[in-house]
């Protein structure tokens, strides 16, 4: 009954580290301060509950955990948050913290969800399980605001055409402004990238435990991997101004495409993958 509590308190964490990612991104995206200051406590609770698992461990194995692989990874997450703790509060060097915080959560899911052998709170098959379902959520949340933003988009192209037609009309005052319309398309996207990237480092996580057959070079990966790099792209032009107005609408669009292309096709072509 310990074990399954513990296992559950340490999914509950991981939960926490990939909110605060969230977070950091939002702010390394929109330089938010308070999605800065949310993702700093989150990060904080994380190194908190990370240091009385430590504490624990210690107290019931009588030694410092660093003798395996796996007791390595999680001290190694532990100084990655504490780092990010410390850049964060006194540094101020925000994009050091948040790519940080990028690895770090790859090393703490690389522990959590490994094989029980070498962990002293993990059922394998359960939480295998349980590794499936967050990659698949993962994703699928991240797909879903991929969708939005795209009608956000589509929204703008009318509206742009309508405006510049000069139909002034009832259809013309039913769509947001066009500033409003971009802004929320841009919002949806600075969230569903980072999802994602989460969705995508689990789902690599459980290839690996799970398919003996797994390759890297599986079309379903290396597609997901396009998806996230368009998407990328399209975030860091847009941030950059190096396209604006209906070509920003468009390039969106065009990203939706390419992430319709992989969810519905791709997966044909996986060796393991639907």
């Amino acid at each position: 009954m310990q074990d399954i509590f513990m296992t559950r308190l340490h999914e509950f964490t991981i939960i926490l580290y990939a909110l605060s990612v969230l977070f950091y991104f939002f702010d390394f995206m929109h330089n938010n301060q308070k999605a800065n200051r949310v993702a700093f406590w989150l990060l904080l609770f994380v190194w908190i509950l990370q240091s009385s698992f430590l504490i624990i461990y210690i107290k019931e194995m009588e030694r410092f955990p660093i003798l395996t692989i796996m007791e390595g990874l999680y001290f190694y997450s532990w100084i990655l948050v504490t780092f990010s703790l410390v850049v964060n509060k006194w540094l101020k060097i925000d994009f050091i913290v948040f790519f940080t915080n990028v690895f770090g959560f790859v090393i703490m899911a690389i522990h959590t969800f490994a094989p029980a052998r070498d962990s002293m709170f993990i059922h394998a098959e359960q939480v295998v399980s349980e590794l499936l379902f967050i990659h698949v959520t993962a994703a699928l949340l991240a797909y879903g605001m991929f969708t939005i933003s795209f009608i956000f988009s589509v929204l703008y192209c009318i509206q742009f055409d309508l405006l510049k037609q000069k139909k002034w009309g009832k259809r013309v005052m039913r769509i947001a402004d066009l500033a409003k319309l971009e802004h929320i398309s841009y919002l949806l996207s600075v969230f569903g990238v980072p999802l994602l990237l989460i969705g995508l480092i689990l789902g690599v996580q459980w290839a690996i435990i799970q398919r003996s057959d797994f390759l890297w070079y599986d079309p379903k990966i290396i597609s997901s991997f396009i998806v996230l790099i368009v998407y990328s792209s399209f975030l860091y032009l847009r941030v950059s101004q190096k396209i604006r107005g209906k070509n920003v609408a468009l390039l969106n669009i065009a990203s939706f495409f390419i992430m319709l292309i992989n969810f519905f096709l791709v997966g044909n072509f996986s060796t393991f993958h639907y």
